[in-house]
This record gives C-alpha cells, structure tokens and sequence, in this order.
C-alpha cells in the first residue's frame, strides 16, 4: 500500500494575507453566506434557575445545570467538523449572574467564560452569534406592559453596555442578537419590542469601535412567522446601513415537535412527511407539512429578505421519540425526523436564510439532541444525516471548510491555496492538493 507522502517547498508567507477580508467590510447579506447551516450550544449558558434573577447566586456551575458536559475546545471543533459553519450560544445574564445590583453589573467570571466559548469558535472557524436568551423572563415575559418599558430599557442598557464593551473589538464574525423569544403576539405589543430593540441596536452603536458596523439581529414578535409578518411592518432604526438580520424559530406542528402525550383535543403526530404517513395510524400528520413550511418561510423571504434583510432561523427542531403500539413503526418515525430537517434546511438554504438547529445534549428519548457533547460522536443520525443530505443537495460542503478571515488567523492550522480553512494539523490523510500550514507550502500526494 502506497503511503501518501507531505512534500516541503517554499511559500512567500504574504500569499495566504492577500486573500484576507478587512474585517467589518461585510453587509449583513454578505456574512449571512457564510453562516448557514448552524448549531446551537443549547441548554448551557443560558440555563439557570429564574428565583436567582438579578443576584449572582447562578455562578460558573450554571453552564451544567441543564446538560452535564463543560464546553471544551474539543467540543467545538467536533461540532465545525459536521459542516456547522455558525454557533448561536445562547446566554443568560441577569438570571444568576449579576455580581451589583446597583448598576447591574455582570459578574466578570461569567463574562470571561463567555468570551471563553466565544474565542473556542471564533478558533474553530465558525461565526457566532451571542444573545440575551430568555435570561429568567425578566424582560421577555413583559414586552406587554407598556408601564416597565422606561425601566427596563434602562437594565436592558446596562447589560448591553457591558457586553458590547467586552467584545467591541471583535471583528465581523461575531455578531450580536438582542433577545431570544420575546412574548408579543399583538400590534401594541410589537410596537413595545421595537422600542427596547431599539435600544439595543443604539447601545451597541454607540460603544464604538468595531460595534458601530456589527451586524445585530432583532426578532420579531415571539419570533413566530406570523407575528412578525404582520406586525412588524416597521423595523428599529439603525445608523449602520445593511447590518441587520431579523430573527424567527421554526417549530411546527406543536404535535410533532413538542407534544408529549395524547390529549382529548388532539393526538401525537409521529410521521411527518407525506411519505412517511403510517396506514390505519392515529398519529399521522394531519396540518402543517411541507407545503405549509413552504408558504411560512415564503412569507419571511417576501416581507424581509427580497429587501435586503437576511433571516435568521435562530432556533428549530422536533423531538425524536419512543414508538410503541400496534400497527405504529419507529422506521417511519425515524424518517419523519430525517425529512423534518432536511426539508426545512434545504428550503432555507434555497431562499439564502440561516438554519440554526437547536442541540439539547440530552442523549434520551425524547430529545432534540444531535451531538453527544460527552463522548464527542453524533447521538442522532437521522437529525444529522437528514442535516448533511440538504447540505449535498444544495452543493454546500460538508467538510467544515471556511474561508480565512484575517492575517492574524493565516499563521495557524491548515489551509488551501483559495485561502480555506481545513483543518487545525497537516495529516498525511489530507487529500491529495496543495496546503498552506504556518506560512509554509506542502504538496500532498
């Protein structure tokens, strides 16, 4: 058997710098090719208990209260290696972290282990998006009272302060989203969330440095589809021009994602998918299938992204159970979750949004979860082949591979010669090409 061989010849170390993109160049609608598909570092820094709101009682040990794997370097990577080009990390900040309530301020240990996770992916080469999450409901749960607004624009503030102070000098591939899921399912109500995104996009603004052209996300109304295409037909203002997304969540139906048990009113649907429906099976879906998901996503990429605002799917995903019963089938239950992300994916990837899939590290039925953290291998192939099938489909590779970013980044791990990250160490094993390692050129054979 022959052994591939790594041959050394020179490189002019400038050739990899040539091909950098200054950094804070890109539009929105530009940063957004270079996201899809996400991962979300769900059930991690932004779990907590909501009794610890506004005290510092939640510590770093918040991070494992919902999953019981620490995030690692190695976590990351595992996660880029499936072809995850973008990380949300979902944060709390006010739930459990604040060290002074007099002026709000966030415990700096948290704040490091965020910067932490941050800099584990801004490494691996992924784009990261950071949040305010439900944080203990402490604003989502009352965008309806118009009575709080004045003062929780003021907290919302100063936790927005802090967090654009901490990474004002991140470049493009850090981006920032205002809220999570905030609760407003009227017109009046849409009107307060746009005051307090309002106040977000001025706060980052205004902390200068590379803040005032970041790219920030806003979400519509409970970041349901509906909601936000009717009711928010006028988006906060923002100095920067073409640096924003608007972000919704994908979970539908109820019955199929989320519902745990027969109820009077309706059953489980546990087959998804006009080709996956079982004969004789109460559990079919009877609603919100493929042309259904068709028609909601056709209606974000009408009202936003044929105007020049990229959408972002910050969440979605569907519970992968337990089949039991006579005349039921796992299979096709099975393949009902397989098509579930494959059909959502590569709808988003055709209408150019960004699928960010939610990851719970839960590794139990049911779950959402696809990669088991802990072990660092995938718990639910069907999720993930059902995720790297859309991606083949629609000609996105399923390698990791993403584009260098600055000079700085050019010195470590492998690259090619149109400037793509490959991997962190030159291996035998590469393909046969041409690579760049620490300024060094190497064939491979």
């Amino acid at each position: 058997m022959n052994m591939r061989k790594v041959i050394l010849t020179l490189f002019v170390a400038t050739a990899i710098s040539s091909m950098a993109q200054s950094s804070m160049e890109l539009t929105a609608t530009e940063v957004a090719t270079r996201m899809s598909p996400g991962w979300n570092l769900g059930n991690t820094l932004e779990a907590g208990d909501n009794r610890n709101n506004f005290t510092n009682k939640g510590g770093l040990s918040a991070e494992t209260a919902w999953q019981g794997t620490k995030t690692t370097q190695a976590v990351i990577d595992y996660v880029k290696a499936q072809g995850f080009r973008s990380i949300r990390i979902p944060c709390a900040w006010v739930m459990g972290h604040i060290s002074d309530t007099s002026d709000y301020t966030i415990d700096p240990a948290w704040m490091n282990r965020v910067k932490e996770i941050v800099d584990y992916s801004l490494k691996a080469g992924l784009y990261v998006v950071i949040n305010q999450h439900w944080d203990g409901g402490w604003l989502e749960n009352n965008i309806k009272d118009a009575t709080q607004i004045p003062k929780n624009k003021f907290i919302l503030n100063k936790i927005w302060q802090q967090i654009a102070e901490t990474f004002r000098d991140y470049d493009e591939r850090l981006l920032f989203a205002g809220l999570n899921e905030p609760n407003a399912d009227t017109q009046s109500a849409t009107n307060n969330l746009v005051e307090y995104e309002q106040e977000f996009i001025n706060t980052v603004r205004a902390s200068g440095g590379n803040n005032a052209l970041r790219v920030l996300i806003i979400q519509g109304p409970s970041t349901n589809i509906d909601h936000t295409c009717n009711f928010l037909t006028k988006l906060p203002t923002d100095p920067a021009a073409q640096r924003m997304m608007v972000e919704v969540h994908y979970y539908a139906p109820w019955q199929f994602w989320g519902m745990e048990k027969d109820e009077a009113w309706g059953k489980v649907f546990y087959y998804w998918g006009k080709d996956n429906h079982v004969s004789g099976s109460q559990h079919n879906a009877t609603h919100s299938e493929e042309e259904y998901m068709e028609e909601e996503l056709e209606k974000m990429k009408t009202m936003f992204a044929d105007k020049g605002i990229p959408v972002y799917i910050g969440e979605f995903g569907a519970n992968w159970r337990t089949v039991s019963g006579s005349g039921e089938s796992q299979e096709k239950h099975n393949a009902s979750i397989k098509h579930h992300y494959k059909t959502l994916m590569k709808k988003c990837f055709a209408k150019g949004f960004i699928p960010v899939v939610w990851d719970t590290n839960y590794p139990n039925r049911p779950s959402m979860t696809i990669i088991n953290r802990q072990t660092l291998s995938i718990y639910n192939n069907y999720m993930m082949s059902g995720i790297h099938e859309a991606m083949e489909e629609s000609g996105i590779p399923v390698t990791g591979i993403q584009a260098v970013r600055t000079k700085q980044s050019a010195g470590s791990g492998v690259y090619n010669l149109q400037g793509q990250y490959v991997c962190n160490t030159l291996l035998s094993s590469l393909p046969s090409g041409v690579y760049i390692h620490n300024g060094t050129k190497y064939v491979v054979k």
